[in-house]
Parts: C-alpha cells; structure tokens; sequence
C-alpha cells in the first residue's frame, strides 16, 4: 500500500510513500519504548537543551517547511513560516518552564514528608490531522518530550513529507535514537497500533467522529486518551462593538488556513441593531483577500487539501442556500483540477441548516442575527461543539463576564481571534472532546501524578 502527497492547488502527485508493513510497525514501537527507558531518566537540563536545539533547526529550516506544506496541502507560504515560528515557540517555552511545571509538589499531611511527583508513563501515539501538519504535532511533541515521555506519530496520510521531515528535524536537533518515529499507515491501522502493549496514552487532533472512535477503542484497553476535535466557534457582535475592528479580526481568523483550523471563526453571531452594518465592513474586508498559489507570498487564500474536501463543503453550502440562506459572495466551485473555493459569506443562517449545525471546514462563514446580547449567547451555545469563541464589544468587563461564565467553550476571547499559545491551556469541551494541550495543564496530561508518603 502507498501514500500519495498530491498538490492540491493543481491536483499533481508529488510523490508515493510505501506504507509500513505490520512487523515494521511493531519494531519501530518496540525500538521507541526501548529509547524511552533513558530518556526518562535525562535530567532536565539536557532535555532542555535539545528542544532548544530543535527550535533552531525549525528557524534555519523554516522557508524549505512551508514550501512542502504549500505543496502537500496548500497552505500559503507566509502562514507556513508563521506556522513553524510558533512550533519553534512551543520548543523554547518548555525549555523554560517544563522543569517548573514538573517540580514535586509538598503537601503538608501527618506524615513525616508527603508529596505529589509527575513520572513519565512511556511512549504516547499521537493521531494528528493536515491543516497544521507542524504545529499539531509539536503542541503533542514537545510537552511529551519533555515530560520524559517518547512518541509515535501516525499523521495524516496526505502529508507524509511533513512527517517525516519531523522525525529528521529530532535527529538533526541531537536527540537519542528512536525517542520520536513517524508511521507511515493509513487510518485502518490505528486500532492495531493502539492495542500495542507498548502504546501507554492517544492524543489525537481531528473530527469528532474519528475522536469517538479513537476514545471507544483505547477505553476499552484502559488507556488515557486526548481528544482535540471539531469546532464551530461562535464570535458573538455586540451593539457596541467596534465593527471596524471586529469585521476585520473576523474576516482573518476565518480565512486562516483557508478556513481550516477547528478554532477559525465559522458562526457570526450578530446583534440586529448592527448586524446590516457589520455585514457591509465583513463583505468589504473579505473582498480584499487574494486567493492564488500558495506559493505566492501575497496570496491568502490557497486551495483546501483535497478536492473531495471542497466537494463536501460546496454540498453544505448548497444545501444550506436551498434551505433559506442566502449567499452574498462566494459559493461558486471554480473550473480545474484543484482544490480552490472561494470565500463564501452566507447570511440569513437559522437552525436546521447545515451552516448553523455542522463544521464548515473551508472559507465560508454563516451570519446569523441575534435579537440581543442573551439571544447572542443562547445562540453561540446552541451547539455540538465547544471549542472556541469571542466576543465583541467596547465594555471590556461585559465582554469578560460573558467570556468567563455566560461561554461554552474551552477558550473564550474578548476583542481577538481565538488562538493557541504554548502557556495557555487549549482544548474543548461537548463534542470538541477533552484534556488539554500546551501549558502547565497539557504537559500534566502524559505523566503519572505520584503520590509519595512517608511515615
């Protein structure tokens, strides 16, 4: 069996991949728990030195990474770079504070010393999607590593160059031999590899149907599991909002990735006092984008990964149209071998529409009108999902009360695009899955928090 990377801006295949074969699988398992037993004794200090060796690898090597992202599955070249300085970032915080966040803990009790450890449990399987194929498995990466766990990586299998320019990137940083390894399998091989007695913990960052079964298949063997899956962030536009900004703040986080980041803004949700207005400043902002070749350091908007991937969004937008939507710019497949949907705004969005109720994974956006700040909120939480949201507003506290309580969602932001950051916490809630990645809370997620007492 092969993998094919194809170029999803022309439809070109890049290059075929020969699959790891089962014994293949199970040897690079074996030599990556095996690496485990030292690199789980490595002091601190050593460890923080390689990831800070690997930050450096990522800066030299980061124009040749977007290029093969751009190639592999369209992303343009300008985020690409944008997207390996911040996988440098993530290397270099943990090189600064994993041995903060991983200190033994005192706890005062009767005993004469009692305390709480953080112990790595050994090699974790990270399952991990397209749309950032860096940055998604640096945000496992790095924490495990430096956690003194190991780990293996079953990636995408449209971007097999990506994973495999990880595992060279590892090396070339100086880390032992086999702490890190790439299998090249497609997706009916992971409940083969997650019943590997080796295999100690899952992470995996993709839809919510592949999370469930993921969760169900290493449940069923006992074994933790993260699930960072799909999301239909809502940014709520209050009547007092600066429409200016937020329509411009809008328009970026939801052509990020061409639209293909679980937290890139999907649902508008507008007050009715400002929704005619703001939808004039979002239509305006969102025809200054320029959708060309990824390669082209103006273009924002590149192709989506895969044909059938535009194919299955342009049905959503159909079908949303015929059940009342109506669609101000966009929403047309353009003629070729490609992947290119043009950014899409549909207006007029209501319950019961695949806009309003599913992902849509692609430029388009859904604008649906509020009739006030407690119908906003109502409706931002009338959802599966619960990764992200805004809100929009001049009222700093207002904004925060909503983002803090009123919310459903793992990140809430007040006057900003949600984004990720190696020292928050990130991950959702609902049908967004569980656990958390980054952070102190996401490098606690792969150890084994030890009690330790003495009499």
């Amino acid at each position: 069996m092969q993998l094919v990377s194809i170029n999803p801006a022309n439809g070109k295949t890049i290059k075929k991949y020969t699959t790891h074969t089962d014994l293949e699988v199970e040897k690079k398992i074996s030599q990556t728990n095996t690496a485990w037993l030292s690199w789980k004794n490595t002091a601190h200090a050593d460890r923080s030195t390689l990831l800070n060796n690997l930050a450096a690898v990522l800066q030299r090597r980061k124009k040749q990474l977007a290029k093969l992202m751009a190639q592999e599955m369209g992303k343009p070249v300008t985020q690409g770079i944008a997207e390996i300085e911040k996988c440098a970032s993530v290397c270099t915080y943990y090189a600064i504070y994993a041995t903060e966040h991983l200190k033994d803990q005192l706890i005062k009790t009767e005993a004469t010393k009692s305390y709480v450890t953080f112990q790595p449990i050994g090699v974790v399987l990270a399952i991990m999607p397209w749309n950032f194929p860096f940055w998604q498995a640096f945000r496992f990466l790095v924490p495990a590593l430096a956690a003194g766990n190991c780990g293996v990586l079953k990636h995408a299998s449209n971007v097999p160059g990506c994973a495999l320019a990880i595992e060279e990137m590892i090396i070339e940083a100086g880390f032992p031999k086999n702490v890190f390894q790439t299998l090249l399998v497609g997706s009916d091989r992971i409940d083969k590899i997650i019943e590997n007695n080796l295999i100690k913990a899952v992470t995996i960052t993709g839809s919510t149907n592949a999370g469930q079964k993921v969760a169900q298949k290493a449940g069923s063997l006992i074994k933790k599991t993260v699930l960072e899956l799909g999301g239909s962030d809502a940014y709520i536009i209050l009547e007092d909002a600066d429409l200016e900004e937020a329509a411009e703040v809008c328009v970026n986080s939801r052509l990020i990735n061409s639209g293909q980041s679980c937290i890139a803004a999907k649902r508008f949700i507008v007050v009715k006092s400002v929704e005619k207005e703001f939808t004039r400043l979002f239509l305006e902002k969102m025809q200054t984008k320029k959708t060309g070749d990824p390669l082209d350091m103006a273009t924002t908007v590149g192709p989506m990964a895969r044909a059938d991937l535009r194919d299955e969004l342009h049905h959503q937008v159909e079908r949303s149209i015929s059940s009342g939507a109506q669609c101000i710019i966009g929403g047309e497949l353009p003629e070729g071998s490609n992947a290119y949907y043009p950014p899409t705004i549909l207006t007029k969005v209501k319950k019961g529409m695949p806009a309003y109720d599913e992902e849509l994974f692609g430029p388009v956006a859904a604008v649906i009108t509020a009739k006030d700040e407690a119908d906003a909120i109502n409706l931002a939480n009338d959802s599966v999902f619960g990764l992200g949201g805004a809100v929009f507003t001049k009222d700093k506290q207002r904004g925060e009360k909503i983002a803090a309580t009123k919310l459903q969602a793992g990140s809430c932001f007040v006057n900003s695009l949600v984004k990720s950051d190696a020292r928050l916490p990130f991950g959702g809630i609902k049908g967004s899955g569980y656990g958390r990645e980054l952070g102190l809370f996401g490098i606690h997620e792969f150890v084994n928090i030890k009690t330790v007492y003495i009499a």
